[in-house]
């Protein structure tokens, strides 16, 4: 059972300049909930990256499509949900950006940036909503 005493929407514009949207949405959430700075840095990069990959991946920076994003606490966690309108993608296939041949790539690391970094990541939808948990400390 989730017991929620806060929960938080926002609808984000498919463009870069939406990810600068997100940074002061996690700061005023990290002001109003005390979040410890001790996850603060790995909730920012982490919620960031999965803005970052809806925006550019899912939604194709569609002018037409919105990201959700979603805050929520519970008792244990702060968990934050990012959904975008593209169709999903294997997320049970993604090339490890740590072995020797996908070193030098540019793109490829957003997944394995979130799953370090948070608690837990879920894929639902096909990979089109994510939920990035932390666990309060």
């Amino acid at each position: 059972m989730m017991i929620s005493s806060s929960l938080k929407n926002f609808q984000l514009a498919s463009n870069i300049d939406s990810l600068a949207k997100v940074e002061n949405i996690i700061e005023s959430i990290k002001d109003e909930h005390q979040i410890p700075d001790e996850i603060y840095g790995n909730i920012l990069v982490s919620v960031s990256e999965g803005v970052n990959n809806a925006i550019k991946h899912g939604n194709s920076l569609d002018s037409e499509k919105v990201v959700d994003f979603l805050f929520q606490i519970t008792e244990k966690n702060y968990e934050f949900t990012v959904s975008d309108r593209g169709p999903g993608f294997d997320f049970a296939n993604i090339p490890d950006p740590t072995h020797p041949d996908n070193l030098e790539k540019i793109d490829g690391r957003g997944v394995f940036i979130m799953k370090t970094l948070s608690d837990k990541l879920e894929f639902k939808n096909n990979g089109s909503r994510i939920i990035l948990t932390f666990n309060k400390v």
